[in-house]
């Protein structure tokens, strides 16, 4: 099966800094096969025949640890998952928004509805979210650099490990995926 890993804050501001190459030969020394990097910020495709992505998950972070010496949440989606969410998205269709301004925050699982119903929408405002499953859709019109919704922000709200995407990486992710076959 394709699989489809996000590594939370690989590369970002001079931290955690971690080269592809090595990465994806972490990954091939995992079992994993057909592995492949999607720009510096640590997305990674590949086919494993686990099919939990708890599991999947728990072994790529262990391993990053004891390979790079970082602590770093990985949250694993299936080539579906991305799709769904990428259908899902409530800002995609509305032309009124420039779609360089939306951000997918995925989270490692769905969050508490009772904690998110704790961070009401229109207080972030011009800034919006919405939740789907184990997604926050963000759009923020004045960047993702100038929003107090942030992976941290969702983190600590949500009590969930949480990395964004912008809307054109997660797109590419998911084509690049579909391009991925599972060899017989």
């Amino acid at each position: 099966m394709t699989y489809i890993s996000i590594l939370r804050g690989v590369n970002v501001g001079g931290h955690n800094q971690i080269k592809m190459e090595p990465l994806r030969q972490m990954y091939a020394g995992l079992g994993y096969t057909l592995v492949q990097s999607y720009i510096q910020s640590g997305n990674v495709i590949f086919n494993a025949y686990d099919t939990d992505t708890i599991t999947l998950e728990e072994s790529i972070s262990a391993t990053i640890f004891l390979t790079f010496g970082i602590r770093i949440a990985a949250i694993v989606l299936t080539t579906d998952e991305l799709g769904n969410a990428l259908k899902d998205n409530p800002y995609y269709a509305d032309l009124s928004k420039d779609s360089a301004r939306i951000y997918f925050t995925f989270l490692s699982k769905v969050p508490d509805i009772r904690l998110l119903e704790t961070v009401p929408p229109s207080f972030y405002a011009p800034d919006e979210f919405s939740c789907v499953d184990k997604v926050i859709y963000n759009y923020c019109p004045n960047g993702y650099g100038n929003t107090k919704l942030t992976n941290t922000f969702f983190e600590k709200r949500l009590k969930l490990n949480a990395t964004s995407r912008n809307l054109k990486t997660v797109t590419e992710l998911f084509t690049l995926a579909q391009k991925v076959q599972m060899p017989s």
